[in-house]
């Protein structure tokens, strides 16, 4: 019997739990407004991130229709002492070596925080080392010289995440391909020879970049990515001395983090 009363009492409560909820709706709001109030009550809440991002408003930088501009300056430059360096199977007498990229970039925002563009750049590489191996084994004594061009357009997509309620902090995530064409010229000499390689290539990338933006004054911010997923094809033409060549496919995936594709860039939104 005291079960019986027990779930009558517990019934009364869930009808009388629905009544009030049904009747928290004020009488006096307008037809369209009480079916507001009912639709906001039945829709689910969203979770996760990219479902629960803050919108973009009219005046912020990455609002639709707007355009923005960049340029990245990438440089490596190392040299030897006039003193020999010792190694482990060898000693080099003089070394000198550069390579730099510089490129720029623009876009035009399709909608909020999406935004699609081109990017384009050049890079050279440049080494001159003079060293020898392997003594008292082999006594290698060479001298090399290499140089090397590059030219490369990129589409690319570019997704901006305003996770924080902020104009002046976003995250984005930049998908692109990459065709990059490729020169260069190898020249060895060992005191008793000369030889040359000649090298012309086509690579084709695709790869993915998440990175962060801080607007560090008005429409002019500072940009840091890293590859996080690269595919890569390379078909390369190799020519020894004028007189044999060959050919060279290879492939590259990559599904890890590259810390040395880590890139800094200057944007202006306008």
């Amino acid at each position: 019997m005291k079960f019986k009363i027990s779930l009558l009492f517990l019934l009364a409560l869930q009808v009388a739990w629905a009544e009030t909820s049904t009747d928290s709706i004020p009488k006096n709001l307008p037809s369209d407004e009480t079916q507001k109030i009912e639709v906001q009550k039945s829709e689910p809440k969203k979770a996760g991130i990219l479902s629960s991002l803050n919108p973009v408003e009219e005046d912020e930088a990455i609002h639709r229709g707007n355009v923005f501009a960049g340029a990245t300056l990438f440089l490596l430059q190392g040299s030897s002492d006039d003193e020999t360096l010792n190694v482990i199977f060898g000693d080099i007498y003089e070394a000198d070596g550069y390579t730099f990229t510089v490129e720029g970039f623009g876009g035009y925002f399709i909608r909020d925080a999406m935004a699609l563009g081109m990017r384009a750049g050049f890079s050279r590489t440049h080494l001159d080392i003079d060293f020898s191996l392997l003594d008292d084994i082999a006594n290698v004594s060479q001298h090399r010289k290499y140089e090397s061009n590059g030219f490369f357009l990129q589409p690319l997509l570019k997704n901006y995440l305003k996770v924080f309620d902020s104009k002046n902090v976003y995250f984005f995530n930049e998908t692109s391909l990459t065709v990059e064409y490729s020169y260069g010229i190898s020249q060895t000499d060992d005191r008793e020879d000369i030889s040359k390689t000649r090298t012309n290539s086509w690579t084709f990338k695709f790869g993915i970049n998440p990175g962060l933006s801080i607007m560090v004054l008005d429409r002019f911010a500072f940009e840091s990515s890293v590859g996080l997923l690269g595919l890569s094809s390379t078909w390369m033409d190799v020519e020894e001395n004028g007189k044999s060549r060959s050919e060279v496919v290879y492939n590259i995936v990559n599904f890890k983090i590259n810390l040395l594709a880590l890139d800094f860039s200057l944007v202006y939104f306008f």
